[in-house]
């Protein structure tokens, strides 16, 4: 069946068409979910909140634009909801992060997953906003609508992020150094 042909009868609320989609999409969704949240208890939890907003939704995707990426921000949104209730609290996991970070050092020295701890360390607000905008390609626009904070606020909290990083990545070379 085609994902067009899933989508239609999804918006008709065939159970098997919802089955069919959830298989296909459950995994790439959770990776994202894994991302956001701070274990799988609670990226299980924002999985199965996407597909139920997906599902009863789903009327209102207009076939103008990725099918993935309006799912993708439905479930970035939902994380994003959990941290606004504080329910959850917003954690990038490590095996879903691309080395994308650019900090003005070389990073070549250091492993990814060095790395990726020290980005789990940030407090929430700095990690989101280096989340987003480091991972997941939001502006700082998109990021303080998200978060309900100014543009501003999403500059500063993304450089400080890096400025955290940084100083620990020198600290993290100083000690090999001396070492």
């Amino acid at each position: 069946m085609s994902l067009e042909d899933l989508i239609y009868h999804c918006k008709n609320k065939n159970r098997v068409a919802q089955s069919q989609l959830y298989q296909i999409y459950k995994d790439d969704l959770f990776g994202i979910c894994l991302k956001y949240c701070r274990n799988t208890a609670d990226a299980e939890d924002v999985l199965q909140d996407s597909f139920i907003t997906i599902f009863t939704k789903i009327n209102t995707y207009k076939s103008n634009g990725s099918f993935e990426g309006w799912m993708k921000k439905i479930t970035i949104n939902k994380a994003i909801d959990k941290y606004h209730s504080k329910k959850v609290k917003l954690l990038p996991l490590i095996e879903q992060i691309t080395p994308q970070i650019t900090i003005e050092d070389n990073l070549n020295t250091y492993s990814l997953d060095a790395i990726l701890l020290l980005v789990q360390q940030l407090p929430d607000k700095y990690r989101i906003v280096f989340s987003l905008y480091e991972l997941d390609d939001y502006t700082h626009k998109e990021i303080a609508n998200l978060l309900n904070i100014s543009i501003g606020t999403s500059k500063s909290n993304l450089h400080r992020a890096k400025k955290i990083l940084k100083r620990k990545l020198l600290d993290i070379k100083s000690l090999k150094n001396h070492g």
